[in-house]
């Protein structure tokens, strides 16, 4: 039986590794571009977790990040300047930058107990204090959280679906399955079902 920080940890290191897989073999143009009406885009997601890992498992535990990074060091990331890479932040380096960040947050999480002691500045004042437990929670669920945007958003790119998706059906059974749930919308579209009052 493994214990809870283990457990914990393997899930996070899990949704990383999902979220990794999923710019695997674009182009940069792919990796940028925005695939939703606000601006979801793959790097961005990467940038965006970075920062919070070197938070979250970094500097909450006086353990700050080795390297600057200019959103954070300027402010605009609280604009959405983490959520999406400029021209000149290459796609090398802010993958980087999150293998980085996931290295400094495991070596937080092998060091310190469950009940360690932290600290987020960015927090109401009356409820920064925390402890390591509850930022490793935190930190599974941001990941899993975009590592979920990210299946979307590579699907959208170019039909790339999640890990269980071969596992499921072939492209005939993927085809008829979309017919059948497509059918079922367009149920309502046309008129067929009276939309019906919630209680």
């Amino acid at each position: 039986m493994s214990d809870v920080k283990e457990e914990l940890h393997r899930k996070l290191q899990a949704g990383r590794a999902g979220l990794l897989s999923k710019l695997d073999g674009l182009s940069e143009y792919d990796l940028r571009r925005p695939m939703t009406p606000t601006g979801t885009n793959l790097l961005g997601i990467i940038k965006h977790l970075a920062g919070v890992e070197y938070e979250y498992l970094g500097a909450s535990f006086k353990r700050p990040s080795p390297e600057t990074m200019s959103w954070i060091e300027d402010g605009s990331l609280w604009e959405g300047a983490d959520m999406w890479a400029t021209p000149d932040e290459s796609s090398e380096y802010l993958i980087g930058l999150y293998k980085r960040a996931c290295a400094h947050g495991d070596q937080t999480i092998a060091d310190l107990n469950l009940q360690a002691p932290g600290w987020v500045a960015h927090w109401p004042e009356d409820r920064r204090d925390t402890t390591l437990g509850v930022l490793l929670i935190r930190m599974v669920a941001e990941t899993a959280q975009h590592a979920g945007h990210a299946d979307v958003v590579r699907e959208l790119i170019d039909g790339r679906a999640g890990p269980d998706h071969d596992a499921v059906g072939d492209e005939a059974w993927w085809r008829e399955y979309v017919a059948a749930v497509q059918t079922a919308a367009d149920s309502f579209a046309t008129g067929l079902h009276a939309d019906k009052p919630t209680d």
